[in-house]
Order: C-alpha cells, then sequence, then structure tokens
C-alpha cells in the first residue's frame, strides 16, 4: 500500500455524525500526529468559521485540530470571488445566502452588500433560509449576476439521519432561475487546487479521505487524487458496487486503516 504525507479528511460523516462521536476517528487523528503525517479538513461545510470547525472537534469529538487546517467552501469561494475581477474587489458587489461561515469570508475580502444588482451571487447552507431570500438571489440572477453554489451535497449526515444540504438549497434556485451555479467545493477540483495554494503540499503524495462517494470520493477523482472511502456515513456497499470508478481504497471504519 503506498504511503501518503498529507490527508484531505471530510467532517461530517467521516469524523462525527452530527453531535454523536466516531471513535475510530479520535484513533486515526492520534496514528496521523504520532507518524508526523500532515492533515487538512476538507469540509463542504460552510455554516461556520475554522475556528468554529476547530474548536468542535477538539472540544467535543475530542479530536486535535487548528484553524489553520480547516479548509472550507467559504474560504475558496471568496479566494474565486477575489479573483473575478480585473480591478480591486472592493469596487464590486456579492448577494449571499448563507451562514455566518460563508458571509464572513466573502464579506472580508472586501466586497459589497448588494441585494439588488450585485456583481455575484453565492448560495450555500442557510438554517433559515426564507422565500424572500430565494426571491432575491433569483431576480439578481435574471439581472445578470454570476451565479455561485458553494458546495452539491444534497444531503448531510447528523446524529437525526440524512438532513437537506446546501445542494438542495441551490437547486432551488437554480430551477427558478433555469442556470446552473458555478460549484466551488467537493466535487469540484476547485477547493483541492486552493488546498495546494495556500497549504503548499504535493497532490501526488496526498489521499482525500470521506464517506460520500458523490462529494468526497468524486472530488478526489477530479482532482487526479487517490481516495479511501469509509462506511461510517453516507455512501453504501450497493453504492460503490454500482460505481465504475471505485475508490483506490474502502474500508469499514477509520481504525482499519495503516498509515
Amino acid at each position: 500500500m503506498k504511503k501518503y504525507q498529507t490527508y484531505l479528511i471530510d467532517l461530517d460523516g467521516t469524523m462525527y455524525r452530527g453531535k454523536d462521536r466516531i471513535p475510530e476517528a479520535k484513533t486515526f487523528i492520534d496514528n496521523l500526529n504520532a507518524n508526523g503525517l500532515d492533515y487538512y479538513f476538507l469540509t463542504n461545510n460552510t455554516t461556520k468559521t475554522p475556528q468554529q470547525v476547530a474548536d468542535n472537534l477538539t472540544n467535543n469529538h475530542l479530536i486535535t485540530a487548528k484553524a489553520n487546517q480547516v479548509i472550507t467552501p467559504s474560504l475558496a469561494t471568496a479566494a474565486y470571488v477575489k479573483n473575478m475581477f480585473e480591478d480591486d474587489v472592493s469596487n464590486h458587489s456579492a448577494y449571499v445566502v448563507g451562514e455566518y461561515g460563508l458571509k464572513s469570508a466573502i464579506f472580508g475580502t472586501g466586497i459589497n452588500l448588494n441585494e439588488t444588482n450585485p456583481d455575484v451571487v453565492i448560495v450555500g447552507l442557510d438554517y433559515d433560509v426564507t422565500y424572500h431570500k430565494f426571491e432575491l438571489a433569483t431576480l439578481a440572477i435574471k439581472r445578470g449576476a454570476f451565479f455561485i453554489g458553494t458546495n452539491a451535497d444534497t444531503n448531510l449526515p447528523n446524529e437525526r439521519g440524512l438532513v437537506p444540504g446546501a445542494g438542495s438549497v441551490i437547486s432551488l434556485v437554480e430551477t427558478s432561475t433555469q442556470q446552473k451555479a458555478k460549484y466551488i467545493g467537493k466535487p469540484e477540483p476547485d477547493i483541492v487546487d486552493f488546498a495546494v495554494s495556500v497549504k503548499g503540499f504535493d497532490p501526488k503524495t496526498a489521499i482525500m479521505v470521506g464517506d460520500n462517494y458523490n462529494t468526497d470520493i468524486k472530488c478526489g477523482i477530479n482532482a487526479d487524487l487517490d481516495t479511501l472511502l469509509v462506511y461510517t456515513g453516507v455512501s453504501t456497499h450497493d453504492d460503490i458496487d454500482n460505481q465504475t470508478i471505485k475508490p483506490t481504497y474502502q474500508v469499514e471504519s477509520l481504525d482499519q486503516w495503516d498509515v
């Protein structure tokens, strides 16, 4: 088995299930630390800041994590937005449907809020989404705003089961506008490219770890990374049996993986 220097690790369904711990996840991370290996949490969660994600891992799941080890679509989308324009981003505006984690990253670039005629509309998971927010996003895109979706996850695994994800919210705007969003998060390779650019690791010695074939594993495949699927979240054996391109490796739980 090939040895890897960098692990890109999913959260929901891989490190935990909502508020429920996955004990093998802590052992897995402890083994990475014991062997001096680099790891980053490559999540599609846009609702929290990297510090909030790290605090949740450390305090609620006993998993060693620092904010600078967290890569989110919020950060990757903010970088994408900054590079959209030839002039300064502060000369432009955005409308965002999402939680604080997304909004803080986007407006941290210096771009301005504009609900009526923005240059870009960004849609992510929003726990308080309303018809009015959908309406503003739809009208702005119809007026010509560039449409970005943070990630395509239709569902998220938590302690209650599979709940709606950002992709479910974004698909409503896609339906109302008859336009496809530009996606940044998994399974698109953009988020891996962003991680490589800011962290400087060699993708040839990196592996993607996750529970969801359609996001985590496809992201690794799209970014030309090896992949490790763990059966503690979304994907089932039947799901994988039906795929033409299989994960590089499969395990029932992460304690079966030898780093």
